[in-house]
């Protein structure tokens, strides 16, 4: 089994798609750890050996930011956004989209279920 950065990578997938699996990694970056590594992205995970697992281990404690650091550094700059009242830290408050997306019809997913507003009744006379 191999663990990187406190994650347990599958050993059935390919090393490019098992290291996709650490937050932080994404398909390109991933590609690039396993060429500083020398080891060949189509070979899968189980095949790796211990020294092949110790090179990619070293190079992303050395070179990244990953899973909780990174997501406490990201979780900061939203902080820091919110303190400076800017308009993209009022965007996270409301929890409105962030990045220019119209809101009349779409973005349910940041907005939440709908909440269904009642029609005022007429009054007869």
């Amino acid at each position: 089994m191999a663990r990187i950065a406190g994650i347990d990578l599958p050993k059935n997938k390919r090393g490019i798609i098992g290291l996709t699996y650490i937050y932080g990694v994404g398909p390109s970056m991933a590609r690039r750890i396993l060429g500083e590594a020398g080891v060949n992205p189509d070979t899968k995970v189980s095949e790796w050996n211990d020294d092949q697992l110790t090179k990619i281990r070293t190079f992303i404690t050395e070179h990244m930011k990953v899973e909780g650091a990174l997501r406490s550094e990201i979780q900061l700059n939203i902080k820091r956004l919110v303190d400076i009242n800017s308009y993209r830290g009022s965007r996270h408050r409301l929890g409105l989209p962030v990045r220019g997306q119209r809101t009349k019809n779409n973005c349910r997913t940041r907005k939440g279920k709908r909440k269904t507003v009642a029609n005022k009744k007429m009054v007869t006379k």
